[in-house]
């Protein structure tokens, strides 16, 4: 039997959902500017960085969840993601950064930045809660 929201997760639910509209539609925009040409000079760079900042937002909402929820288990489980996220980010663009050090992978990443594997780690950090607590803390 599926249990309700907290007010927290749903507050966080939808600050995520209003995050990812607005860097899908920045995304969308400076892709299209810049692949048109449309787009120079000083001009660029803000339009460069601003589906970056929804990025950065998820950021602040996942830590507002944590200030937010009164349970504390499911607290602790979103504490205990986010620490293997870290974890899972940091070695990955560790070992990244020393292949291209060495030259065995080329410069770059594709855009597979820091931000990319810390989401793929929130997901591997789920994972990690359900096998050693019984539950990632989701609404079952």
């Amino acid at each position: 039997m599926a249990r309700a929201l907290s007010p927290a997760a749903r507050r966080y639910t939808w600050r995520l959902a209003v995050l990812m509209a607005i860097y899908l539609v920045t995304l969308f925009a400076a892709v299209t500017l810049f692949r048109q040409g449309r787009i120079e000079g000083a001009l660029a760079w803000p339009l460069a960085i601003a589906p970056a900042l929804p990025i950065i937002g998820v950021f602040w909402a996942v830590m507002r969840f944590i200030v937010e929820e009164r349970d504390e288990f499911i607290r602790m489980l979103i504490v205990r993601q986010c620490l293997v996220a870290t974890g899972f980010c940091l070695t990955v663009m560790t070992v990244w950064e020393f292949l291209q050090n060495f030259e065995l992978v080329p410069q770059g990443n594709g855009g597979f930045g820091a931000a990319f594997f810390w989401f793929v780690g929130l997901g591997v950090g789920a994972l990690y809660n359900k096998l050693t607590m019984g539950t990632a803390g989701s609404c079952s």
